[in-house]
Protein backbone atom coordinates (compact mmCIF):
# COMPACT_ATOMS: atom_id res chain seq x y z
CA UNK A 1 0.00 0.00 0.00
CA UNK A 2 2.87 2.33 0.75
CA UNK A 3 4.30 1.56 -2.69
CA UNK A 4 1.07 2.71 -4.36
CA UNK A 5 0.99 5.85 -2.21
CA UNK A 6 4.50 6.75 -3.38
CA UNK A 7 3.59 5.99 -7.01
CA UNK A 8 0.56 8.29 -6.84
CA UNK A 9 2.68 10.95 -5.16
CA UNK A 10 5.17 10.83 -8.04
CA UNK A 11 2.31 10.96 -10.56
CA UNK A 12 0.92 13.98 -8.74
CA UNK A 13 4.25 15.82 -8.82
CA UNK A 14 4.84 15.07 -12.50
CA UNK A 15 1.29 16.10 -13.43
CA UNK A 16 1.68 19.29 -11.41
CA UNK A 17 4.94 20.13 -13.15
CA UNK A 18 3.36 19.58 -16.57
CA UNK A 19 0.32 21.66 -15.66
CA UNK A 20 -2.39 19.04 -15.31
CA UNK A 21 -3.85 20.40 -12.10
CA UNK A 22 -6.93 18.16 -11.93
CA UNK A 23 -4.90 14.99 -12.40
CA UNK A 24 -2.38 16.25 -9.86
CA UNK A 25 -5.09 16.98 -7.29
CA UNK A 26 -6.75 13.59 -7.75
CA UNK A 27 -3.45 11.72 -7.51
CA UNK A 28 -2.56 13.71 -4.39
CA UNK A 29 -5.85 12.79 -2.71
CA UNK A 30 -5.43 9.13 -3.57
CA UNK A 31 -1.87 9.21 -2.27
CA UNK A 32 -2.94 10.76 1.04
CA UNK A 33 -5.74 8.23 1.53
CA UNK A 34 -3.45 5.29 0.82
CA UNK A 35 -0.76 6.65 3.13
CA UNK A 36 -3.36 7.17 5.87
CA UNK A 37 -4.56 3.57 5.51
CA UNK A 38 -0.97 2.34 5.61
CA UNK A 39 -0.26 4.37 8.75
CA UNK A 40 -3.40 3.10 10.51
CA UNK A 41 -2.46 -0.48 9.63
CA UNK A 42 1.02 0.13 10.98
CA UNK A 43 -0.35 1.48 14.26
CA UNK A 44 -2.69 -1.52 14.58
CA UNK A 45 0.22 -3.88 14.01
CA UNK A 46 2.27 -2.14 16.70
CA UNK A 47 -0.69 -2.32 19.09
CA UNK A 48 -1.19 -6.03 18.49
CA UNK A 49 2.54 -6.63 18.96
CA UNK A 50 2.42 -4.88 22.32
CA UNK A 51 -0.61 -6.92 23.40
CA UNK A 52 1.06 -10.18 22.41
CA UNK A 53 4.24 -9.16 24.20
CA UNK A 54 2.30 -8.50 27.41
CA UNK A 55 0.39 -11.79 27.09
CA UNK A 56 3.56 -13.85 26.60
CA UNK A 57 5.56 -12.33 29.45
Amino acid sequence: MLKFAVIFLVISMIAGAVGLTRVSGLARKISLVLFGLFFLGFLLLIGFAMLVDQAVS
